[in-house]
C-alpha cells in the first residue's frame, strides 16, 4: 500500500470528534479507587504539577508513587479505552514502520504495530489519550479506520526504539577499512561527515543511554580502538573498532561537542544537548591526547532520571534526621566528602531542593551546572574569564543570600571566604575530595585556613560512596560464613541467633529497627542469610541493577570543635566521633547489605579503606 504523507498540523480537524472523558472523574481519584495511591501522594503531585506546569500522572510516576502502566490504566477507565501493558517487538509490522517519520512517532508516542487489510483496521499504540485529535492523522496515512490501545509511555517510546533501530542497523566498521587512507586534514573532514561514522557514533550514545551508562570512554590502542562503558560505578568493554578510523570518530564527536577538530595537541571540554527516547541528556565530553592518540570520554546525565530529594538516595532515617537538622539552620557549613563520582553533587541538589521555599534566597555556583532547579540561581564557573568558584562567592555576599551552595572548596581562598560567609550568618553547603568525614575537618587545616575558623564554622560532615544493588530478579540467598560478617562489622552469633546483628543497631523515626526486606520487596524476620549477585537477563549478567548511597554523618560536638581547634589527627577526631554514635560507611554498608539492598562484596569494594 503506497503511503501517504502526514498531513500538516490542524489538518481536517473539523471532521474529528472531540476527546471526551465517559468516566468523569479525575485521574488522580481514578488512582486513588484503584489503590495504586494514597490522598498524600495525590497531594503531593498536585503541588509539582502546579509549580512545574506537569501532568498528575507525570508527575505521581516522577515522584515514584506509582507506576507507568498504573497511570496507563487510570486513563483506559477515565477515557473508556483499552489497555496494554507491553507486546512482543517481533509482533509489530515492520512495514507500518517505514511509512512513519521517527519524529512523528516520539513526538505522539504512538505506534501503529498491526493493519488488517480486510477490515481496514490499522491497530495503534498511543500513550496519551488527548492526542488522539493528532494520532487521527493516522487514518489518512495508511487508509484505514484506527483502533487505539493505550500503552504506558515509557513503554511506547522503548518499542519506537526498538523497532526504528531495526531498520538502521549498527555499522561494521571493519568492512569500511579500506575506504579511508593517511589521516590528512582534508579525509579528516570527509570521514567525519561519512554516514557509517556518524551511525557508529550515534550508536555508542544510544547504546550507553539505553543501559544506563554512565560515562562512554573511547580509548585508542596500538592497534585498535576500544569503547567501555561504566554501568553502575563498574567499566566493561562495549565495542572495538579498527585504529585507522580514530580520527574520524574523534572528529565526528568533536563537532558533535562544539570543539576544535583541528587541535590535537591539547586538552578540550565541551558538551552535547540530545534528547534520546524521550529523555533530555546532557553529556560533557573531554578529550586528551596520549601516546596512541586522542582519547575521548563522554560523561553522560540523564535529567529525567534524577531524583532530587533526601528520602530516594538511600539515606538511613538516623543519618536522614541529622542531615535535615542541619540543612534548616540559619548558618554554617556542611560539607558532603568523597572521591569523584560518589554522588556528592546530587546529594547537595536533593538538600537544596528539601530547604527551596519562595522566603529563601538561595545561590549556586558550579562547575558545571550539571541540574537547573527552579526558583535557585546557578551560577557556571568561567575560569577564562576567572570566574572562579572564589570570585562567584565573593560575589554572591552582596546578593544577601540565605544558603549559598559551592560545587567544591579546592583552595584557601575559597574555603575562606566560604568560612567568613557561614560566621556572618549564611548557610553553606559544599563538597570537599576526601576518604572519610573526619578527614575533611585536617584537610581544611592543611589548606591553610585557621583551625578555629574551620571549629567555629562546620556544623557537620557527610562522607559518602555508592554501591551497587543487588538484581531483584535473579539475587541468591545465602548463608554467609562468620569471617565475612566479622569482616563488616556484623556480630556472627548474633546474626545466625536471628538477633539484631550490629554494633550500632539502626533506628527508624520511631525507635524501632529497621525492618529487613528481600530484593523483591517482601519483608523478612532477622535474616540468617544475605543475598549474592547471580545474573540474569535483566541486569545484562552482573547481578546488579541501579545503585544506592553508603553514607556516614560527623555532626560537630563540643569535644570535636575542641579537638579541631588543637589540630588533633582525623584518626583521632573519628575514634571519638564513632563513640558519639557515628555509623562509619561499612556499618551503613553492612545495614543495606542485611536488609537485601545490596551484598558484602559490594561493601568491601567501596569501603576498603577502612579495612
Amino acid at each position: 500500500m503506497a503511503a501517504k504523507p502526514p498531513p500538516p498540523p490542524g489538518a481536517a480537524k473539523a471532521q474529528k470528534a472531540v476527546v471526551s472523558r465517559p468516566d468523569g472523574r479525575r485521574i488522580g481519584e481514578i488512582l486513588i479507587e484503584l489503590g495504586a495511591i494514597g490522598p498524600d501522594a495525590l497531594s503531593e503531585a498536585l503541588q509539582i504539577q502546579h509549580l512545574e506546569d506537569d501532568r498528575v500522572g507525570e508527575a505521581l510516576v516522577r515522584l515514584k508513587h506509582c507506576s507507568d502502566w498504573d497511570v496507563c490504566q487510570g486513563l483506559a477507565r477515565q477515557f473508556a479505552m483499552t489497555c496494554r501493558e507491553s507486546i512482543d517487538v517481533k509482533d509489530i509490522e515492520d512495514e507500518l514502520i517505514e511509512q512513519l517519520p521517527i519524529q512523528f512517532a516520539k513526538s505522539n508516542s504512538v505506534l501503529p504495530w498491526k493493519l488488517d487489510e480486510d477490515e481496514c483496521v490499522l491497530e495503534v499504540f498511543a500513550a496519551d489519550p488527548l492526542k488522539l485529535l493528532d494520532i487521527d492523522d493516522l487514518s489518512q496515512v495508511y487508509d484505514a479506520d484506527l483502533n487505539v490501545t493505550l500503552m504506558p509511555r515509557s513503554t511506547v517510546h522503548e518499542l519506537i526504539n526498538k523497532v526504528y533501530a531495526k531498520r538502521t542497523k549498527d555499522v561494521d566498521l571493519e568492512r569500511k577499512e579500506e575506504e579511508f587512507g593517511e589521516e590528512d586534514e582534508d579525509i579528516l573532514h570527509a570521514s567525519a561527515e561519512d554516514a557509517p561514522i556518524i551511525r557508529f557514533v550515534n550508536s555508542l550514545i544510544f547504546n550507553a543511554s539505553k543501559e544506563k551508562a554512565s560515562d562512554i570512554h573511547i580509548e585508542p590502542g596500538d592497534k585498535e580502538i576500544v569503547v567501555r562503558n561504566r554501568v553502575d560505578g563498574v567499566l566493561h568493554e562495549v565495542k572495538r573498532a579498527p585504529k585507522a578510523h580514530l580520527a574520524s570518530i574523534i572528529a565526528r564527536v568533536k563537532i558533535m561537542a562544539g570543539l576544535n577538530i583541528a587541535e590535537k595537541r591539547l586538552p578540550q571540554d565541551g558538551r552535547i544537548r540530545r534528547k534520546i527516547a524521550g529523555k533530555e541528556v546532557d553529556m560533557r565530553v573531554a578529550t586528551v591526547p596520549t601516546a596512541h592518540g586522542e582519547r575521548v570520554t563522554i560523561r553522560l546525565l540523564d535529567k529525567s532520571s534524577v531524583l532530587l530529594n533526601l528520602e530516594s538516595i538511600g539515606i538511613a532515617p538516623d543519618h536522614l534526621r541529622s542531615i535535615k537538622e542541619v540543612i534548616h539552620r540559619p548558618h554554617g557549613i556542611f560539607l558532603v566528602t568523597g572521591p569523584t563520582g560518589s554522588g556528592k553533587t546530587t546529594t547537595l541538589y536533593s538538600a537544596l531542593s528539601e530547604i527551596n521555599t519562595p522566603d529563601l534566597n538561595i545561590l549556586t555556583v558550579e562547575d558545571p551546572v550539571e541540574f537547573q532547579l527552579k526558583g535557585i540561581s546557578q551560577v557556571q564557573v568561567q575560569k577564562k574569564i576567572n570566574l572562579t568558584f572564589a570570585a562567584g562567592l565573593r560575589s554572591f555576599l552582596r546578593h544577601d543570600p540565605d544558603v549559598i551552595m559551592v560545587g567544591e572548596i579546592r583552595d584557601q581562598e575559597t574555603a575562606e571566604i566560604a568560612i567568613q560567609a557561614s560566621l556572618t550568618g549564611h548557610l553553606v553547603l559544599s563538597t570537599i575530595h576526601t576518604n572519610d568525614s573526619a578527614t575533611g575537618i585536617t584537610r581544611l587545616v592543611d589548606m591553610g585556613v585557621q583551625p578555629f575558623l574551620v571549629a567555629s564554622s562546620l556544623v557537620a560532615l557527610q562522607a559518602q560512596r555508592l554501591v551497587r544493588r543487588v538484581c531483584a530478579h535473579c539475587a541468591e540467598a545465602y548463608v554467609p560464613s562468620p569471617a565475612e560478617l566479622d569482616e563488616v562489622g556484623i556480630d556472627p552469633d548474633k546474626f545466625m541467633d536471628g538477633e539484631y546483628p550490629l554494633k550500632a543497631p539502626l533506628l527508624d523515626e520511631h525507635g524501632d529497627f529497621v525492618p529487613f526486606v528481600a530484593p523483591s520487596g517482601r519483608r523478612l524476620p532477622p535474616p540468617r542469610h544475605l543475598f549474592r549477585a547471580a545474573g540474569c537477563n535483566h541486569c545484562h549478567g552482573s547481578g546488579y541493577s541501579g545503585r544506592t548511597g553508603v553514607y556516614e554523618v560527623l555532626t560537630v560536638s563540643e569535644e570535636i570543635r575542641r579537638m579541631a581547634i588543637r589540630n588533633a589527627d582525623a584518626s583521632e577526631i573519628k575514634a571519638v566521633a564513632i563513640k558519639e554514635g557515628l555509623r562509619t560507611l561499612r556499618d551503613d554498608g553492612a545495614h543495606k547489605a542485611m536488609i537485601g539492598m545490596t551484598t558484602l562484596e559490594e561493601v568491601m569494594r567501596v569501603t576498603a579503606e577502612e579495612a
